[in-house]
C-alpha cells in the first residue's frame, strides 16, 4: 500500500513537474523581445482552446447553409452568412466585393456500370465540373485504360468511339499527399481535352485521394481550346471502383461502360467576395490578408474545403480583439468566392487592389484543411523568407515545425510580388483526400481542438508578421 501511495505521489509531481515546464518551455535562450512575443502567442492558444468560436461558427456554415457551389443559392446564402458574422465580430469595416461567377450545376445524380460474366456492377461515380452531360440516354461504349496523358495521346484515333478511362493513382511513398495530389490532378483536368480531339466518347477518371473507397471525388476540368462539337462528358469514378474495373478489363477487354449525368453549364452569375478588417494603428495604409475560399462542391457540406479555412481567418481577427492586440498594419480578412472551379474571386479581388493602388504587404492563406497544425509554406523573397523561419523556436512548442519554401494558396497568389510575403497554413494532410470533394466533406470530419489550434497557428504568425515585416522600406533579397 505505501509502495502505492509513493508510486501516486511521484506521478503527480512529476505530472506538476511537466505542467510547469510547458509554461516555460523557450524562455531560456530568449531574447526579451521573443519572451513578450512568446507570452503573447501563448495567450492566443489560451484563448482560443477556452473560448474560441470557430468550431460553432462552422457548424453554422455546414449545417445551415451547406455545399456552396459558385452561383447557386447556397453560395448566395453563404454570403449574407459571412457579412452577418463579420459585422458580429466587430470588424471595424466590412463590405461586400461584387464578383462574376461562373454557374455550373450537376443536375440528376449520376449514374454507371457495366457487366461482365452476365452479371451487372454498378459504379460510384460523379460528373466533373464544367463537363458537359451525356445524351440523355447516357453512353455506352468500350473501355481503354490509360495510365497518363501522354499514353492517351499516342493512341490517337484508337481511341474514337471508346471511353477513355484515366487510371493514375496516387504516390502513396509520397509523405505530403498534396504532392501526390498534385502529381495525379492533370490527367482529371485535361483527360477529356485530349480524348475529346480524337473522337473519344467520353471520359472518366479514377478519384484523388490516397484512400480505396467508394466515394467518387468531382473537381473541375477543362475543355482548353477544343471546339464545342468536340465536348464529351467526363466524370470520376470511386478509386474501389477503378481497382474494380481495371481487373475486369484485363478478363475481358471488350467489356462495355455505361455512364449517365445531365450537368450543364449556366450563365455567369453575380456574386460576392466578403470583406472585413481591423484598421492598422500606425501604418494602416500597409494591408495583410487573411483569408479561404467561401464556396464549395456541392456533394458534401465544404467542411474541411474550405469551411475550416474561412472560420480560422475570420478567428484571427476574433483573436487580436479580444486580447486587445491592436495591430500597426491592417489585418483585412476575406472570403474569396470562386476559388473551386474559377477564382474569380481572388483575381477580382487582386484588380481592385491595384485599380486602388493598395499597398499589399503579405497575406495568409487557410485551404488545406482544418486538422492539426503543422506550419507553413512561405511565398517571399529571401530576406522575408529567413526571417519567418526564425520564429521557429517561437512556434515549434505548437507544433509548427515546418516553416519551407513553398505555394501560398491560390486566392493570395495573384497579389504575390518581390516585398510581399504570402503564406500558406499547413495542417496534417495525411487524412485530407478522404474527404477532398466527395460527399463525406461534412462538418462532423472535423476535429473541434485541431480547427481551434490552427486558428492560433495563424493569428500567431499574423501577430509576428504585423509587428516585424514592413513595407515603407522596400527588401531587397
Amino acid at each position: 500500500m505505501r509502495k502505492l501511495s509513493l508510486l501516486l505521489l511521484l506521478t503527480i509531481l512529476w505530472i506538476s513537474c511537466n505542467q510547469k515546464q510547458e509554461k516555460t518551455t523557450n524562455l531560456k535562450s530568449l531574447s526579451s523581445e521573443e519572451k513578450v512575443d512568446s507570452t503573447k502567442i501563448k495567450t492566443l492558444f489560451n484563448s482560443v482552446l477556452t473560448e474560441g468560436k470557430s468550431y460553432e461558427w462552422l457548424r453554422d456554415l455546414t449545417k445551415n447553409v451547406g455545399g456552396r457551389l459558385s452561383g447557386s443559392t447556397e453560395a448566395a446564402k453563404a454570403v449574407e452568412w459571412g457579412e452577418k458574422l463579420m459585422k458580429e465580430v466587430g470588424l471595424d469595416s466590412v463590405w461586400l466585393q461584387p464578383v462574376m461567377v461562373p454557374h455550373w450545376v450537376r443536375g440528376e445524380k449520376e449514374i454507371a456500370n457495366y457487366t461482365i460474366n452476365r452479371k451487372q456492377k454498378n459504379v460510384p461515380i460523379c460528373a466533373l465540373g464544367f463537363s458537359v452531360a451525356t445524351p440523355s440516354s447516357g453512353v455506352s461504349a468500350e473501355v481503354i485504360e490509360v495510365k497518363s496523358l501522354e499514353e492517351a495521346e499516342a493512341l490517337g484515333t484508337k481511341m474514337k468511339g471508346k471511353i477513355v478511362f484515366f487510371n493514375r493513382p496516387f504516390d502513396n511513398t509520397l509523405i505530403h499527399t498534396f504532392k501526390a495530389y498534385g502529381g495525379c490532378v492533370d490527367q482529371r483536368v485535361r483527360g477529356a481535352a485530349i480524348c475529346g480531339k480524337f473522337g473519344a466518347k467520353g471520359v472518366i477518371v479514377r478519384s484523388m485521394t490516397n484512400a480505396v473507397d467508394d466515394f467518387p471525388h468531382t473537381g473541375t476540368m477543362s475543355y482548353g481550346d477544343l471546339p464545342k462539337e468536340k465536348y464529351i462528358p467526363a466524370a470520376a469514378i470511386s478509386s474501389k471502383a477503378a481497382n474494380i474495373l481495371s481487373t475486369d478489363l484485363k478478363k475481358n477487354p471488350n467489356l462495355k461502360f455505361y455512364f449517365k449525368q445531365s450537368c450543364e453549364t449556366l450563365p455567369d452569375a453575380p456574386s460576392f467576395n466578403v470583406v472585413g478588417e481591423i484598421r492598422g494603428s500606425k501604418t494602416p495604409e500597409n494591408i495583410f490578408v487573411v483569408g479561404g475560399h467561401l464556396d464549395s462542391w456541392d456533394l458534401g457540406e465544404g467542411a474541411h474545403d474550405d469551411g475550416t479555412g474561412i472560420v480560422q481567418s475570420l478567428e484571427v481577427a476574433y483573436l487580436f480583439k479580444k486580447n486587445n492586440i491592436k495591430p500597426k498594419n491592417t489585418i483585412r480578412v476575406v472570403f474569396f468566392m470562386n476559388e473551386e472551379n474559377g477564382t474569380r474571386g481572388a483575381k477580382k479581388y487582386a484588380e481592385l487592389a491595384k485599380f486602388n493602388k493598395e499597398n499589399h504587404i503579405g497575406g495568409l492563406e487557410s485551404d488545406a484543411g482544418g486538422h492539426t497544425p503543422r506550419g507553413f509554406s512561405i511565398d517571399a523573397n529571401s530576406v522575408n523568407t529567413k526571417l519567418l523561419q526564425s520564429w521557429k523556436k517561437l512556434l515549434s512548442p505548437y507544433g509548427l515545425h515546418d516553416l519551407d519554401k513553398g505555394g501560398s494558396g491560390a486566392d493570395i497568389s495573384p497579389l504575390k510580388g518581390e516585398n510581399v510575403t504570402l503564406v500558406g497554413y499547413r495542417p496534417d494532410s495525411q487524412r485530407y483526400f478522404d474527404y477532398h470533394h466527395t460527399s463525406r466533406d461534412t462538418f462532423d470530419k472535423v476535429n473541434k481542438r485541431e480547427l481551434e489550434l490552427g486558428s492560433a497557428s495563424m493569428a500567431s504568425i499574423i501577430y509576428l508578421m504585423d509587428k516585424y515585416l514592413y513595407s515603407n522600406t522596400p527588401v531587397k533579397p
